[in-house]
């Protein structure tokens, strides 16, 4: 996959002519460029392609237009489809949001969401394995129905949760919710084996700095699950600033310091306790 920053005035349109050359010399090199998404508010273009190796890829991009990638990383194409998802284009290749117009494009950024269960180790101490298990059922069940509900992709169990991606950022939002609000019910009736989560999220773009498919990303929203207060959902301020107007509520708790982060980093707890009448 690659990154492209597109040139001031640089159209939707445009990158669809420069996609149709590549695809006329593709073969030449070895390569077959699949589809691209198109992020038209940050001008940028990532490209997913079968490749032997970079040099290749160039090589299509060079003779074909010019228009040369300012990165190219390597993915699996299983992770990748796990990550991105939507498998429909439009006639000139470009992704599409899933029963979109061809004008629908989407841009390739994704929201990842990671849930922790708290204790979970001293869960496995007092119950023994199999109670454990049973209770950490009731957390991938309760997960796995708000993905299923609110368009979240699980893209792997981590033992002690589960790390998922979302097209919509207010959907990953409120698949935390209601998360929260499922296992706040459960803990209700089951207050002898309480099940509590915290939950982290971020929001980015495929390749970003590091040189991993949505590296960065991943690795903020583990961190913001991490420092989370146990019921708590925490996400990054590019979060909070595009749900502004869907109907959601954050507070602002200023800049945390966070493992692995050279500078502090702005978060915002989404506020999912529905208050009694």
């Amino acid at each position: 996959m690659d990154i492209h920053n597109l040139p001031e005035g640089t159209t939707a349109e445009d990158v669809a002519k420069a996609h149709a050359k590549d695809m006329e010399i593709q073969r030449k090199y070895g390569v077959e460029y699949h589809k691209y998404w198109v992020n038209e508010a940050g001008s940028k273009v990532f490209c997913l392609a079968h490749a032997p190796n970079a040099e290749a890829a160039e090589c299509v991009h060079r003779e074909a237009h010019g228009m040369m990638a300012e990165k190219i990383i390597e993915v699996e194409p299983d992770v990748a489809e796990v990550f991105l998802g939507g498998t429909e284009t439009n006639a000139a290749g470009a992704v599409i949001f899933p029963g979109g117009e061809a004008d629908t494009r989407d841009p390739g950024i994704r929201t990842i969401l990671f849930t922790d269960v708290v204790n979970s180790t001293t869960l496995t101490q007092l119950l023994g394995d199999e109670a454990a298990l049973a209770v950490l059922g009731v957390h991938d069940t309760i997960v796995r129905d708000a993905l299923s509900a609110l368009g979240g992709r699980e893209i792997k169990h981590t033992g002690d949760g589960i790390m998922a991606s979302f097209v919509s950022v207010a959907g990953a939002v409120r698949c935390a919710i209601q998360i929260q609000r499922k296992l706040a019910k459960h803990a209700k009736k089951n207050s002898e084996h309480a099940l509590k989560v915290r939950v982290g999220a971020a929001v980015g773009e495929p390749v970003e700095q590091n040189n991993d498919l949505f590296g960065s990303t991943v690795q903020l929203a583990a961190r913001l699950c991490a420092h989370a207060q146990p019921e708590q959902i925490l996400v990054s301020s590019a979060i909070a600033e595009l749900c502004l107007g869907k109907g959601l509520s954050f507070e602002d708790l200023g800049e945390v310091t966070l493992k692995g982060f050279d500078s502090p980093v702005r978060a915002h707890a989404a506020a999912w306790k529905q208050v009694s009448a």
